[in-house]
């Protein structure tokens, strides 16, 4: 028996609807990937560097570079203020906000010019809780500092708190060692992309939250 009228339409739909997601999830990628090369770093009320691991007080080298890159910009007359930003894991003693403040403190950063906001398990609660900080002080402008392939969804969840924000992603550190690093950087960002897009969440425990 040949295949009804009914039957090519639905094969159809279902082919365009494959194909819409391949092109939306290719685009994402590529957006990312274009994201990650730009570098914006107008005078701003801060610069917000986003947290990562830390040992016992100590960033790790991902975490490091992005200190170091903040560091740079500051130095620069980016900004006046650093906002380290980052909660801890359980059982830690410090939060990721004190071991960057921390750092950078050591580094000869004045105190007066730094400000460890220590809250937020992913991206999108550091985000929220840096908004309300902006609130609270009568700032409106940052330049984030992270990760390439984070850029583009940090940017994004910063924008959506209410934040004028730009991006300079640091270019040093184990995130940009390799190619295939990259690469798989940059599909876990995609799928982080997209889901924060759709759900308007960041979920536990899914691909590239963080």
């Amino acid at each position: 028996m040949g295949v009804t009228w009914a039957g090519r339409l639905v094969v159809r739909v279902l082919g365009a609807a494959v194909l819409s997601v391949l092109l939306l999830i290719g685009s994402t990628a590529l957006a990312i990937w274009w994201n990650a090369r730009q570098d914006s770093r107008p005078s701003s009320d801060s610069i917000v560097v986003l947290g990562s691991a830390q040992y016992n007080g100590v960033p790790s080298s991902i975490f490091e570079a992005r200190l170091e890159h903040a560091l740079d910009l500051y130095e620069n007359g980016v900004a006046p203020v650093i906002v380290t930003v980052g909660g801890k894991e359980t059982g830690d003693q410090f939060t990721e906000a004190e071991a960057g403040r921390d750092y950078l403190a050591a580094a000869g950063v004045p105190d007066d010019a730094l400000l460890a906001i220590q809250e937020g398990a992913d991206t999108l609660e550091s985000m929220r809780a840096v908004a309300a900080e902006f609130d609270a002080r009568g700032w409106h402008t940052a330049v984030l500092v992270t990760d390439p392939w984070h850029a583009m969804r940090a940017q994004r969840m910063a924008d959506d708190a209410g934040i004028e924000a730009r991006s300079s992603p640091t270019r040093q550190g184990p995130a940009v060692q390799t190619r295939s690093t990259q690469f798989r950087y940059i599909l876990r960002e995609t799928a982080a992309y997209l889901l924060y897009r759709v759900t308007g969440e960041s979920i536990a425990g899914a691909p590239g939250i963080g």
